[in-house]
């Protein structure tokens, strides 16, 4: 058996054509398809604006700055996520809060309540986490956001495709609820540019505060120019038009753009999200009867059938108090899982720099002592499943008979 990594790309013949025909392009950046792949994600995720950025951590630094973040201000997050879900508010100047999560790693609305009790309004912004593709509590979180005039941006990264259902149902990134959106495009995802990142919003003026952001805060939109066009050219009177070639950089910006090459890996990838989503819920009903009732593993959801099929599974991640000897028995059977995530809170930069350490989130910590991401990924074969949860059960019963 070959290695099974915990997550892979799935790059198809088409991915290749699709890539090698933006190659022979008159454009390999700041090309027509930046903008054709924008609009497609906007129509699959149902929100009325996206923009293409270079990565998920790009899209979150740019997506606080078109909120109106400031030095001093304070931002609420989870603890269980990446790095770049924190760090984006300490790009800003701001200082970072963590809330406590629930029994399957997403931020609980009670705890983010508890710390606008004790901040108010220098709380500027709430940063929920779909932790492994389940939708955060976008409703109750917008209730409090709501009462102390704050901004949502999703952190969605994990779960394109993921909703909730009911009155007051939303589908992760259609900024329904959330003032802003951020996807990535990193390999493992759901879909894979290589690197790459998304904003969805439903506000058309941080809509066009993203646009200038991206490219170095330079705008060439002729409306927005505040320098008078004798100033373009000595030739022009003040209400003459401005030159083609005028541009003006109005705010410092950066440059987050995306290429048209992995604007066109993304679209032939787009092509195929829901048959790749749909083959994700397939292998977690398959490891939720698989894995059911063997020692003392945790299953995300396996008794809810209406979550799984609203889970964008971008993880599948297991509990159990015997993670460390789980991990290096599945890596000697060539199953390379892996660990998501550290809590945030306890890295070093946070504990010298904030002084948070152990004991602010115990749930989180706990969560995190016990989660292990198996294999969760569409091009996984039957034999490959069968496999992963053979040796899982192996493991157990091994232990069971060597305690």
């Amino acid at each position: 058996m070959k290695p099974i990594p915990y997550g892979r790309q799935d790059i198809r013949p088409e991915d290749l054509e699709a890539v090698g025909a933006s190659l022979q392009s008159d454009y390999l950046t700041q090309g027509p398809k930046i903008a054709e792949f924008e609009s497609a994600f906007a129509a699959y995720i149902g929100s009325p604006y996206a923009v293409a950025v270079a990565n998920g951590t790009a899209a979150l630094h740019l997506s606080v700055l078109a909120l109106g973040l400031n030095p001093g201000d304070f931002v609420v997050t989870s603890p269980i996520t990446f790095a770049a879900s924190g760090n984006c508010a300490l790009y800003a100047g701001a200082q970072v809060l963590f809330a406590e999560t629930d029994v399957h790693g997403s931020i609980r609305p009670e705890a983010v309540q508890a710390l606008f009790d004790q901040y108010g309004s220098k709380i500027k912004g709430i940063i929920p986490v779909d932790f492994a593709g389940r939708p955060a509590d976008l409703v109750a979180l917008k209730k409090i956001a709501k009462t102390y005039g704050a901004w949502i941006l999703e952190d969605a990264c994990h779960a394109p495709g993921g909703q909730r259902r009911g009155a007051q149902g939303f589908r992760c990134g259609d900024c329904s609820l959330a003032d802003a959106a951020i996807f990535s495009f990193h390999p493992v995802k759901h879909i894979a540019c290589g690197e790459g990142g998304m904003i969805t919003t439903s506000n058309p003026e941080v809509y066009q505060r993203l646009l200038v952001l991206r490219t170095h805060g330079i705008t060439r939109d002729q409306q927005r120019f505040t320098n008078p066009a004798s100033l373009a050219d000595s030739s022009l009177a003040d209400t003459e038009p401005y030159p083609m070639w005028y541009m003006e950089m109005q705010e410092l910006g950066y440059n987050y753009r995306l290429t048209d090459m992995q604007a066109a890996l993304g679209l032939s990838q787009l092509s195929r999200a829901e048959e790749n989503l749909n083959r994700r819920k397939e292998i977690a009903r398959y490891y939720h009867a698989a894995l059911s009732g063997i020692g003392d593993l945790r299953l995300p959801h396996a008794d809810s059938p209406t979550e799984t099929e609203d889970h964008a599974w971008h993880l599948y991640v297991v509990r159990t108090k015997r993670r460390k000897a789980l991990y290096d028995y599945l890596r000697e059977h060539q199953i390379f899982a892996q660990v998501h995530y550290f809590p945030l809170h306890l890295m070093p930069h946070y504990r010298t720099s904030f002084g948070y350490g152990p004991g602010l989130c115990p749930e989180a910590e706990l969560f995190y002592s016990e989660c292990l991401s198996i294999p969760m990924y569409p091009s996984l074969s039957e034999e490959q499943l069968r496999y992963v949860v053979d040796t899982i059960k192996g493991f157990f019963t091994q232990h069971q008979e060597n305690s």
